[in-house]
């Protein structure tokens, strides 16, 4: 058996390398799967006889179901081996897709979401866990740099491949893409990523022990601003397009591609800030959502001017889940699934809440109304994050999950 340690900041094998970016694949079926209603919004509400606010509910109730689901599987996983459970997540995720793909009962659409909602929260609970078992806490920036590239990409890459999708050949065929990108992640963590024993089972105390703790508590009210909002405006971004500025689905998937784009490279460049100046990356990240989003609120119809906001939004909404995650690490490094448990739940929450409170100001305020709520949660969390001090980033190295599969 090998019983050496990766050490710190030190260079990854191959086969590290490739268990990271099985994860990555992973990331970006899950929340390509979970945000896809917003990009074929439209034309799936008047197939299935709903209005648009009822088909946006759909990312609702997956929402609800991943954040009860994310303290839950930590609970009843026990000490089975953590890509066993990957897998069985993945498989839901094609199962899901592929009823939304071929139903026409809304209510069978929304039970399918729900199997969604389980495989998102407990992948993104056990996540940071099973990437420091690949890697090292030192490199829980790096590596979840890495991973959140998938959710970056999934965020807004997805959605406007997906619109063109469901243009071309109607948008049940978007989702059953979704589901062959969800094949394709079990699959590559099939072959590349080794056994991942747990070394301990989270219980109910630890939990709530856990809520004890000023940064974690700090890091939980933060995730939901952080989300909430960005959630709030990105859910109707593509009505807000369509009606403030203008712009026909061929434009616009454009913009979200870039969007898109520049959140992979905020996911990137958020993993250096996350390992060397968390909080300073942290309320810069806020500071750059609010920016863009007022800008977008201001230069409508300026096409130029969206794209340049669109980017700029893209790189915040980038970093956000990266500084987060790591945030949250740092803040419990020997509770790393417990933690990831309630920092799902908060996320999925906050992107409930955001999809709730966007489709109220829609229908009752206007299209541009939810944009003002993503401004202003992400003035609210940098308020909040200049207030504290980042938590500490010494741990105890974590021994390669490479090493125990030997």
């Amino acid at each position: 058996m090998m019983s050496a340690t990766v050490s710190k900041r030190s260079s990854w094998p191959i086969s590290t390398w490739l268990s990271v970016v099985s994860l990555t694949f992973g990331s970006f079926a899950l929340i390509s799967s979970q945000l896809l209603p917003m990009a074929v919004l439209t034309p799936m509400a008047t197939d299935l006889g709903i209005t648009e606010g009822g088909a946006g509910q759909a990312v609702t109730l997956t929402a609800l179901f991943a954040g009860i689901a994310a303290p839950t599987v930590a609970l009843i996983v026990g000490c089975l081996d953590r890509k066993l459970i990957n897998l069985a997540l993945c498989a839901l995720v094609v199962a899901s897709n592929i009823a939304v793909a071929f139903t026409s009962d809304y209510f069978v659409l929304l039970a399918a979401r729900m199997l969604l909602g389980i495989a998102i929260g407990g992948f993104f609970a056990l996540a940071g866990a099973t990437v420091v078992r690949l890697v090292t806490m030192e490199d829980m920036g790096k590596g979840m740099s890495i991973v959140f590239m998938g959710l970056s990409a999934g965020l807004v890459i997805a959605p406007a491949l997906a619109t063109l999708i469901g243009e071309a050949f109607g948008w049940r065929t978007a989702f059953m893409a979704a589901a062959t990108c969800g094949l394709i992640a079990l699959l590559l963590q099939a072959v590349c990523l080794p056994r991942v024993p747990a070394t301990s089972a989270t219980s109910l105390s630890t939990l709530f022990g856990l809520l004890k703790r000023r940064p974690v508590r700090v890091g939980l009210v933060v995730g939901l601003l952080f989300f909430g909002g960005e959630v709030s405006g990105f859910t109707f971004m593509r009505l807000y397009l369509e009606t403030n500025g203008g712009l026909g689905a061929t434009s616009i998937a454009p913009v979200l591609l870039v969007l898109g784009l520049a959140s992979s490279l905020g996911s990137a460049v958020a993993g250096v800030f996350a390992d060397r100046a968390l909080r300073e990356g942290f309320g810069a990240t806020f500071l750059i959502l609010a920016i863009a989003t007022v800008g977008l609120l201001a230069f409508s119809n300026v096409y130029v001017a969206i794209f340049v906001f669109a980017a700029a939004w893209g790189v915040a909404i980038g970093a956000g889940p990266v500084m987060t995650q790591t945030w949250m690490g740092r803040a419990a490094p020997d509770q790393l699934e417990g933690v990831g448990g309630l920092f799902l739940a908060v996320i999925q929450l906050g992107v409930a809440l955001g999809a709730i409170t966007g489709g109220i100001a829609v229908d009752v305020i206007g299209t541009s109304a939810p944009l003002y709520v993503t401004a202003t949660c992400a003035v609210l969390a940098a308020m909040l994050v200049a207030t504290q001090q980042a938590p500490g980033a010494d741990s105890q190295t974590a021994t390669s999950a490479l090493a125990l599969a030997e």
